[in-house]
């Protein structure tokens, strides 16, 4: 179930990149904010360092180097794609390791205790905060040509009764 809303989340971040072109990636509305290239690149960063060895290591790798990730060193569009899906690679091939037994076991992320599940719950919380900032610049840069990534504005009794009646059609509606 975890995978699933790691995969719901890349998938936001995803579908905004898709939105975006080679020199949107890399807006940004001032200076103390980040665009998208660079929290595409932070959040790889801080995938790789926290899921490589996830249990067996502290989550951040005396190798990491968190500053650089935030220097807009302008690599094309998809060498940044590549770059974010190493880092939900890494991610996945981590959740896809662990088992019941991992659950309660104690990590470390900057020498502080977590349970592999706060842990997880933590890095959920970082990365849907940093795809919500992605999506929030998409919607700035594309204002009407923002095609909406969930129910749009003003269609949420349409997409209820599509819902709905797409469980009567499959004989799920009490589900």
């Amino acid at each position: 179930m975890i995978r699933e809303r790691f995969k719901e989340v890349k998938g936001l971040g995803d579908k905004t990149i898709q939105q975006l072109s080679e020199e949107e990636i890399y807006w940004s509305p001032n200076q103390s904010s980040n665009s998208t290239a660079v929290i595409m690149k932070h959040v790889s960063g801080n995938m790789i360092s926290r899921w490589t060895d996830f249990l067996t290591t502290d989550g951040e790798k005396n190798n990491r180097k968190r500053d650089q990730e935030f220097i807009d060193d302008r690599a094309s569009k998809q060498e940044m794609i590549s770059t974010w899906d190493n880092g939900w690679k890494t991610l996945f091939h981590a959740i896809d390791h662990l088992d019941e037994e991992n659950l309660l076991q104690e990590i470390y992320i900057r020498g502080e205790a977590h349970t592999v599940i706060e842990a997880v719950e933590r890095q959920l919380a970082h990365y849907s905060y940093h795809v919500g900032q992605m999506v929030y610049v998409g919607k700035l840069l594309k204002e009407e040509e923002w095609e909406s990534l969930s129910i749009p504005k003003g269609k949420s009794d349409e997409y209820l009764q599509d819902t709905l009646k797409r469980k009567r059609e499959s004989g799920q509606e009490n589900k």
